[in-house]
């Protein structure tokens, strides 16, 4: 099993370059941040965690500038978004910032995607939380097409284009593994789109049949990371006998010396799965 970490970059927290060489340096396999554009002061969508919404949630930075910059200092590290919220991008801009980061990592892109809780959030870019599936669902085929077509064009109910020339194309033939988010309900997204599924903090007890549900709609063997697990060695032991590709420990956005002291004990608890 490998093992990565998860969080929020922002501008109170370590900055990217120095948090990607300590990764590195520790063995981690995988980075993966999270992204919000901005939070709404009028906001009614309640936080999935409960109670009130984390500042980090407001503060994070964009997350294919963060993992550029990452890309740059590190040479085996996976720059991971975790999730990139599609249901708020335009698909020819994201088409080609994924493609430009597998370019600058030399192929070490992961496009974890996702269609997001925050229903102000995702109105203020135009997007009807209502009908959002179906929205990231085409936005996706469509960045397909933009990263694996010379001419790329697509007609749909929500993204149309005729013929383009879109570069760069990524470095990962045929494209960046596109890792999806969510529940049950994103299953069937797995099943068309995905390369992986990447769940959401579920602890083991209840990570074991939605795998088994979910690999039985994708009618295959679907790698699962999972993201923000403890760091509670027992836990760890249960997602090793799931079969799991990939933990995330979850690191709080904090500034850098507090942060390298949390990476030292992640890393000696991943040394006893090694």
């Amino acid at each position: 099993m490998k093992f990565g970490i998860s969080t929020f970059i922002t501008d109170q927290s370590i900055r990217p370059a120095p948090l990607g060489r300590a990764l590195e340096e520790r063995g981690f396999d995988s980075l993966f941040i999270a992204e919000h554009s901005h939070i709404p002061v009028d906001r009614r969508s309640p936080y999935p965690g409960g109670g009130e919404l984390p500042d980090m949630y407001y503060r994070t930075l964009d997350p294919f500038v963060a993992l550029a910059a990452i890309a740059t200092v590190t040479e085996r590290l996976l720059v991971a978004t975790g999730i990139a919220l599609v249901s708020q991008r335009d698909p020819i801009h994201t088409a080609k910032e994924v493609a430009s980061l597998d370019l600058i990592s030399g192929g070490r892109a992961v496009f974890g995607v996702g269609v997001g809780w925050n229903r102000e959030e995702m109105a203020n870019h135009g997007t009807d939380a209502a009908t959002r599936g179906k929205l990231v669902n085409e936005r996706l085929r469509a960045i397909v097409e933009l990263w694996t077509k010379e001419k790329a064009e697509f007609h749909g109910e929500f993204v149309n284009f005729d013929p383009v020339y879109a570069w760069p194309k990524p470095v990962r033939k045929p494209h960046p593994p596109i890792f999806v988010g969510g529940g049950p309900g994103a299953f069937s997204r797995v099943a068309e789109l995905g390369d992986a599924w990447l769940a959401n903090s579920l602890p083991p007890e209840a990570l074991g049949p939605q795998i088994e549900e979910m690999r039985a709609v994708a009618g295959r063997e679907v790698p699962v990371t999972v993201y923000a697990v403890p760091d509670d060695p027992e836990t760890i032991e249960a997602y090793t006998r799931l079969d799991v590709e990939r933990v995330l420990f979850y690191l709080p956005s904090d500034p850098e010396p507090t942060v390298l002291d949390t990476l030292d004990r992640f890393a000696e608890i991943a040394a006893r799965f090694r």
